[in-house]
């Protein structure tokens, strides 16, 4: 007896420990949840470089972020060279456009609108952005256009190329609505003879004519020489005429100030992981899960509209060899610390999507912690006042299907034919709002992807401002590294609208142009010979990006992407040469066109600024060459003191060597 109530004794005091445990741990996560911080990437970077105040200016490494010298005489030069007449007030009549699809295909659209109403000497009616309608659920305070661009810049700018107006007269919108005047839908490879065939006499008859855009273009990239005045004009659209809205350009510059407040210089990276282009290229069995399975649903429409003529199903790791497939994040991360770049380099990561969400990302940031995007370096209130006040979507309250009466279930049991026959299956489980992830929730369900919601449209819209952000921030980068450009798939493409900026304005910018074909190449070595030593891997891989910053990635740059998009290699239409010592030698395409070394003389006040700049970048490297060595992370120091040597031969693969 005296046994037995020992035991109760016991029993109640572990049970009275457990209670008060669990109100410690309650009391203790809920205390603790008041004093969590949201993530700071100007607090991190500020960690890891302690000495950002200081006045003195932060040494840089040559090898990782200098300028590409044989490519420094390249200059920025859109004007136009030969006569040039300003636009007649008399013009055949009006071109207005309805451009569908991302920004990159917006962005090219524009410039080859532009270039066609000149050709036609028509007035360009302001384009209309559908991803950006008030149909989307967009803020009142803004237009289509607008809402991007500034359109005030945009026709004063271009008044000597183009008449421009907002809209179309007020006695042509009635007749515009009852689609009285002929309407042409071209394609992105459509030539100027088209256009003058076929559009100017329908233009010269009804007086408007209307254009629908939907390849990301609606004029073929490559031009006849005796239309390269048409080509500077798609380069002084681009990079001059479509500014950003004032406030979308003060964020974006905020950022690069932010980025910049360490002393020290960053990376651009776009990962290029887009459902569509990866559909294109059957890269599915590159993902995992649902991933893979809505990039295979994706494939199946694009071959049902006939924009592929292939099969479903193909080998995508035979497609990541021949380099049709992106360079996956966790691969970026290794050629850039075979590069050299250190653990603590500041990395910005733009798109405004990555498909496969952060799980893809995981990698990355465990080899550089200073990865940061738009939603580190902004607030959240920076980025709700650029997209205006917008009017509350209703929420999507998921119901679940009401249940079937007794009756029902017995006339469906008498209906379902002839005896003998087994039992009804189970009634299937019902899927909970918890179970449904993200926009690809309907695949749980369906098999038909239903249409967007009107979140879905809302948040199709923020992603204009989102990439035009990015665009900002890669453009301004001290270095850029693309992992899915010249893909082939004829559309224009983020990095390789960014790259063609970059090269517009300087050409000698640190910017990677890596051929995916020899990277995946390097990477099979790393699996077939993974005992071998790691300096010749390293070696090969910085031999391979040094020289695809220089004039070998420049040539096969134009091979690639110039043929699809003119903006992504405008050389050597809009742009000049310096003359320098060293001669510089013609390179020449299949086709015979001068892709490199075919460039004017630039005028005499372009030689007097560069040289006056020049000296002060003397003065600059002079400081530079007393620390030419970056120091190395405390964590690194034992694991690469006995490369040393080895590493020193980092010199020969030098671009500007």
């Amino acid at each position: 007896m005296a046994f037995k109530s020992k035991i109760k004794w016991v029993a109640l005091f572990v049970l009275t420990l457990s209670l008060a445990s669990l109100v410690a741990h309650l009391s203790m996560t809920k205390f603790s949840s008041m004093n969590l911080v949201q993530y700071s990437a100007k607090e991190a970077l500020s960690h890891d470089f302690p000495n950002s105040g200081s006045p003195l200016k932060t040494r840089r490494n040559k090898r990782l972020w200098g300028a590409v010298r044989s490519l420094e005489s390249l200059q920025p030069h859109a004007n136009p060279r030969s006569s040039y007449p300003v636009p007649d007030e008399n013009t055949n009549g009006f071109i207005y456009a309805k451009i569908f699809g991302g920004f990159e295909k917006i962005r090219s659209s524009i410039c080859d609108l532009v270039t066609i109403s000149r050709l036609l000497n028509a007035t360009l009616v302001i384009p209309e952005i559908q991803q950006s309608t008030r149909s989307k659920g967009v803020s009142y305070k803004f237009k289509s256009f607008s809402y991007l661009y500034d359109e005030e810049q945009f026709i004063m700018l271009l008044k000597n190329d183009v008449n421009i107006v907002k809209s179309l007269p007020e006695y042509l919108k009635a007749a515009r609505r009852r689609s009285e005047f002929p309407t042409f839908k071209p394609k992105n490879s459509a030539s100027p003879n088209f256009y003058v065939k076929e559009v100017l006499p329908n233009l010269r008859k009804a007086k408007v004519v209307g254009l629908i855009v939907t390849g990301g273009g609606c004029l073929k990239s490559i031009l006849p020489p005796s239309m390269s005045e048409f080509q500077r004009l798609r380069c002084r659209v681009a990079f001059h005429a479509l500014q950003f809205r004032p406030e979308i350009q003060i964020l974006g510059l905020r950022m690069v100030e932010r980025l910049r407040a360490s002393g020290q210089p960053f990376l651009a990276y776009h990962p290029g992981l887009v459902r569509d282009t990866l559909a294109y290229h059957g890269c599915a069995e590159l993902f995992q899960d649902v991933h893979t399975e809505l990039i295979q649903y994706r494939r199946a429409q694009l071959i049902k509209q006939g924009i592929i003529n292939d099969e479903l199903s193909v080998d995508s790791h035979s497609r990541r060899e021949n380099g049709s497939c992106p360079l996956m994040p966790e691969e970026v991360g290794l050629l850039l610390r075979a590069m050299g770049y250190p653990s603590k380099t500041i990395i910005y990561l733009a798109g405004s999507k990555t498909f496969g969400g952060q799980r893809l990302l995981i990698p990355l940031r465990a080899l550089f912690g200073n990865l940061v995007d738009r939603t580190t370096l902004c607030s959240k209130t920076e980025l709700s006042d650029l997209v205006g006040p917008e009017a509350p979507l209703p929420a999507d309250i998921f119901r679940l299907p009401l249940p079937k009466r007794e009756q029902q279930l017995i006339d469906q049991w008498k209906k379902a034919g002839p005896r003998p026959r087994p039992l009804p299956p189970p009634p299937d489980r019902p899927i909970y709002q918890h179970e449904k992830e993200g926009w690809y929730a309907w695949i749980l369900e369906k098999d038909k992807e239903p249409d967007p919601s009107p979140m879905e449209h809302r948040m199709q819209a923020h992603r204009l401002i989102w990439d035009a952000l990015d665009y900002i921030v890669s453009v301004e980068a001290d270095a850029l590294f693309p992992g899915f450009n010249n893909d082939g798939s004829g559309w224009p493409d983020f990095s390789g609208l960014v790259i063609g900026q970059r090269l517009y304005e300087r050409a000698s910018s640190r910017t990677y142009r890596p051929d995916r074909k020899t990277i995946a190449a390097l990477f099979n070595i790393t699996r077939d010979e993974m005992y071998h030593p790691k300096r010749d891997w390293m070696l090969s891989v910085k031999e391979h990006l040094n020289r695809s910053l220089s004039e070998d990635g420049f040539f096969r740059q134009s091979l690639l992407s110039k043929p699809n998009s003119f903006l992504s290699h405008p050389l050597p239409e809009c742009s000049c040469r310096i003359p320098s010592v060293e001669t510089t030698k013609q390179i020449k395409g299949k086709d015979g066109r001068i892709v490199f070394g075919g460039e004017e003389e630039c005028p005499k006040w372009m030689e007097l600024a560069r040289a006056e700049g020049a000296r002060n970048d003397d003065m600059e490297s002079a400081e530079d060459d007393n620390d030419t060595v970056e120091q190395l992370e405390p964590d690194a120091v034992d694991a690469t003191s006995s490369l040393t040597s080895l590493i020193d031969h980092d010199e020969e693969w030098d671009p500007n060597d």
